[in-house]
């Protein structure tokens, strides 16, 4: 009874092996697997993926947003499906790749493989013909020239004459094989970089450092094993204000020893050690008053009438008299966003109070990007900021990704590019030459057969 038993559960558990074999040898689950990445692609496409939680709520109401936010469906390709669809689809091309590897392993690791001359004659691709030249004489030239230009040949005689067999290429049957291997590359690749990858985003106020960012597929804080220091932050703007370039010059460090420093703009990040740093965005930081009122801020007063031009300094708080007695000055406040009219947003500008004389005291703006802004107003002085760089900060807005991945992605483009071309532009060919002599004449005949590229095959026979 325990044999039998031993036996029942030996017979159950090849049973369940072949059952899971079978389930991904299936070709139809290939196409299930790849039609559900299509389709959670789409939606990926469809759906913003890592935009904050208020966003979401905003477009989808709270209802919906908790049930897609349940299924990882504003971080799909981070999400434990997604992952399990990929590893799906990695184990269903290896368990293929293995069950039919054992018939073309015969094929391609043969020592002396046989050759039948029935496939031969059978074969609608041949050339006929009769030479002129001597049987033995003619032999010779074909064994040299087919030795020449096939890696395997065999020669066999007969009562009236010989059979020439060659081929080459048996290789090229594992091209499906390289491909096979390109996309567990890709696949492997973008699973470690969904799984160990991150990408987030810090703000650094010059002269700061950071050694954490902001993770933009949660929002949590992630530590970084070095430290990244804004030293100066550059910006230059067209005439209609929008900016032209900016530039931050990062430092990385670790231990206070420095690692790498660059300049960067957009489109040309510095790197280490697999981790890329991109520059962004930028800001402007809260005006240093303490600097402001000891470096001051450089102001031009131009009279309407003279069109005669002033320059003073000008500290916060403090009123200045205005040039050929127009009356005074004093700059009470600076603020981050000006909206002209209510609308357009003009950007930092400084908020002063101008008392022309025989006139009321009126505010003004000055937008720091727009140096002739002052001029709409249609007063006797037109004012305007030329210079408050020592006072005025800017904050860099960086982008860190790491992903780990790449290299294996790069490895299975340049694999299957190798594979397709193997399989598509390369062939196992297999080719006999037969000479028979009787009496009256000699004849030849040349015929082969390849796995594809048929007419190549067709004009190797010819040649």
């Amino acid at each position: 009874m325990k044999g039998k038993n031993k036996m029942k559960t030996e017979d159950n558990s090849s049973n369940i092996l072949n059952n899971i074999w079978d389930f991904f040898v299936s070709v139809r689950l290939t196409v299930v697997i790849l039609l559900s990445l299509a389709v959670t692609s789409i939606i990926g496409t469809l759906i913003p993926q890592n935009e904050s939680h208020e966003a979401y709520i905003r477009a989808y109401g709270e209802s919906l947003y908790r049930i897609l936010d349940t299924f990882d469906i504003f971080d799909m390709y981070r999400s434990w499906w997604f992952q399990l669809l990929i590893i799906m689809l990695a184990v269903n091309i290896i368990v293929c790749s293995i069950d039919r590897l054992s018939s073309l392993w015969k094929i391609i690791f043969v020592k002396n493989p046989s050759f039948k001359i029935s496939t031969f004659k059978n074969l609608s691709n041949k050339e006929e013909f009769s030479p002129d030249i001597d049987g033995k004489n003619l032999k010779e030239k074909y064994k040299a020239y087919i030795t020449k230009n096939f890696s395997y040949v065999k020669t066999e005689d007969t009562e009236n004459g010989f059979y020439i067999f060659a081929e080459k290429g048996r290789w090229t049957r594992i091209g499906v094989y390289i491909v096979h291997l390109s996309i567990l590359l890709l696949l492997l690749g973008s699973l470690i970089g969904s799984i160990f990858g991150f990408e987030g985003y810090v703000n650094i106020p010059e002269g700061e450092s950071v050694n954490s960012i902001k993770l933009r597929n949660n929002g949590k804080m992630h530590p970084l094993d070095f430290e990244i220091r804004c030293d100066k932050f550059n910006v230059s703007f067209y005439d209609s204000g929008a900016p032209q370039e900016y530039r931050s010059s990062l430092v990385l460090l670790k231990d206070g020893k420095t690692l790498t420093k660059k300049d960067i703009i957009v489109n040309d990040p510095i790197r280490y050690s697999g981790i890329n740093i991109f520059q962004s965005s930028y800001g402007s930081m809260p005006p240093d008053i303490k600097s402001m009122n000891k470096d001051g801020v450089a102001v031009s007063f131009t009279a309407r009438e003279s069109q005669v031009t002033y320059e003073k300094k000008v500290f916060p708080g403090k009123p200045v008299d205005l040039p050929e007695g127009m009356g005074t000055f004093v700059i009470k406040d600076f603020i981050h966003s000006y909206k002209f009219m209510g609308q357009r947003d003009l950007g930092n500008a400084f908020v002063g109070t101008l008392t022309e004389t025989g006139k009321q005291a009126s505010e003004i703006y000055l937008p720091v990007k727009f140096p002739n802004f002052d001029k709409m107003r249609g007063g006797d002085i037109i004012i305007s900021i030329t210079d408050h760089s020592q006072s005025q900060k800017y904050y860099t807005g960086l982008q860190v990704t790491h992903d780990p991945g790449v290299p294996l992605v790069y490895a299975g483009f340049i694999i299957m590019i190798i594979g397709c071309f193997v399989t598509f532009f390369m062939s196992h060919q297999k080719i006999c030459v037969e000479l028979n002599k009787n009496t009256d004449n000699t004849k030849v005949i040349v015929s082969g057969t390849c796995n594809k590229n048929k007419i190549t095959m067709e004009n190797d026979i010819k040649k």
